[in-house]
């Protein structure tokens, strides 16, 4: 039996313990204040010490438990550097990294999902895993015909174990939401919760991977590796070598970080479009920069499709209608669009000026030829819509994300705290002309007529040059 679902109890009691780890800092935290110390600077300890627990915690355990710290950690470029930088290590740790199961319990699945003679699929097989996630961990084996393959084998109990842990940490939810200022930590939590049962059935997870292989095929751009073999609790795709996201968070050459950025967009935005699919969890643990072969550029190198939405027709057109007309500060048409998809609820009035001014500053990105993301713009933003005396947070606890938006808002909002921690600089506006529907909705139809004017131009001016040329056989 996997070390996952069993002592259940230890699990939920180390979760259980988080709230009163909690309320013993805020006492520690209120005696400092008694004792004379800045508010200011206790609330940045206070908050500084439940972070590190909290991550210390989440990094122990898989499930859920660290489903929800991977989806948390691409945010941590929006938090004060002061307060980030002492964990940002934990965090990103937990985007790749998690204590693997033991070899028996492997061999159980194996034996179970594909049979007692197994290892003659393989010509090799890794014992110890090369990577551990929140419902499996990963092997590197060469499959009977010589191809190297990663082999993902899912955790036995990992639903049970899932569904626990969110329930647990739904509890407390409150208490986590100061970690990241801004963000309302109960909705991840549920939208974790519901996508469960998806990410738990691999044959589903093949499907898209499948999906995104075939379309992306000889992609100059994006990789992503083929499906070798699938059965339930186990997927064999081929392996696939570059650096980790995370390493080029860490250690990358601007170059490297640029590209990256660069390549993180333009998958975020094409995917939908061409698969009909939106690859839904993108921290730095699902991504790779991968060695473009002559001199080629980087690839970006895709893993992991358990959690994806379903868009038959790409992107919701409404989206790039909204950039387009918030760049071109058409507030009641942009606060008519909102209304419409349900965003503002019809038992409220808003301001439309004041939803345009709320607008604008997060879209500055799409704005600019080039934008560089940093973690300093992301912690304005969340500090701009956390702090409660401001007019962004008043307005922002008015508006509503819709449910078919709602993982459409995260993998946005989560891709821009990864281009973050990147300080990646991003042609992004590029990327939305290419791929996001309704974003060259009005654009087009003036390129349109530009083109007709141009061509008309350069008739006239051949014209001219005939008028002005002997014609042939004519005498001097």
């Amino acid at each position: 039996m996997s070390d996952l679902p069993r002592k259940a109890v230890t699990r939920t009691a180390k979760l259980a313990a988080l709230p009163l780890g909690f309320a013993g800092r805020a006492t520690w935290g209120l005696g400092k204040r008694i004792g004379g110390r800045p508010a200011e600077l206790v609330a940045r300890e206070l908050q500084q010490r439940t972070a590190e627990q909290l991550f210390k915690v989440l990094g122990e355990l898989k499930g859920g438990a660290m489903k929800f710290g991977q989806a948390l950690s691409v945010f941590e470029s929006a938090l004060p550097e002061e307060i980030a930088g002492p964990y940002r290590a934990a965090l990103t740790k937990l985007q790749d990294a998690a204590p693997p199961m033991p070899t028996s319990t492997v061999h159980g699945v194996l034996t179970e999902r594909l049979g007692d003679q197994w290892r003659d699929l393989f010509l090799e097989f890794e014992e110890k895993p090369s990577a551990a996630a929140s419902i499996g961990q990963v092997h590197r084996a060469v499959w009977h015909d010589g191809r190297q393959v990663a082999v993902k084998v899912q955790y036995p109990g990992a639903g049970e174990a899932l569904l626990s842990d969110l329930t647990q940490l739904s509890r407390f939810a409150r208490l986590l939401g100061p970690l990241i200022p801004g963000m309302d930590i109960k909705p991840l939590i549920s939208e974790l919760r519901d996508r469960i049962a998806e990410e738990l059935d691999y044959g589903l997870e093949a499907e898209a991977q499948r999906a995104h292989a075939e379309e992306f095929a000889d992609d100059p751009d994006v990789l992503v590796p083929g499906v070798v073999h699938q059965s339930e609790q186990v997927l064999v795709t081929e392996w696939m070598d570059g650096v980790p996201l995370a390493e080029v968070i860490d250690r990358g050459s601007p170059e490297q970080r640029d590209r990256a950025g660069q390549l993180l967009a333009r998958f975020l935005f094409s995917g939908p479009a061409r698969t009909g699919l939106l690859h839904a969890d993108p921290h730095p643990g699902n991504f790779r920069l991968v060695p473009g072969g002559d001199g080629e550029e980087w690839r970006l190198g895709v893993l992991d499709f358990g959690t994806v939405d379903r868009l038959p027709g790409g992107l919701p057109p409404q989206i790039g209608d909204c950039l387009r007309m918030t760049l071109e500060g058409e507030a009641e048409a942009v606060y008519e669009v909102l209304r419409e998809e349900g965003f503002v609820k019809e038992q409220i009035d808003l301001d439309p000026d004041a939803v345009l001014e709320y607008l604008v500053p997060i879209i500055e990105p799409a704005e600019a030829d080039e934008f560089t993301f940093t973690r300093g713009w992301i912690r304005a933003q969340a500090a701009r819509i956390a702090d409660i005396r401001s007019p962004a947070h008043q307005l922002g606890k008015q508006l509503n994300l819709p449910p078919s938006y709602l993982l459409i808002h995260r993998v946005t909002l989560s891709t821009i705290g990864v281009l973050c921690q990147l300080n990646a600089t991003v042609r992004l506006r590029d990327e939305l002309e290419d791929w996001l529907p309704g974003f060259l909705a009005d654009y087009s139809n003036e390129a349109a007529e530009a083109d007709e004017t141009d061509a008309a131009d350069e008739v006239d001016e051949v014209d001219e040059a005939d008028d002005d040329q002997t014609p042939v056989g004519t005498p001097a």
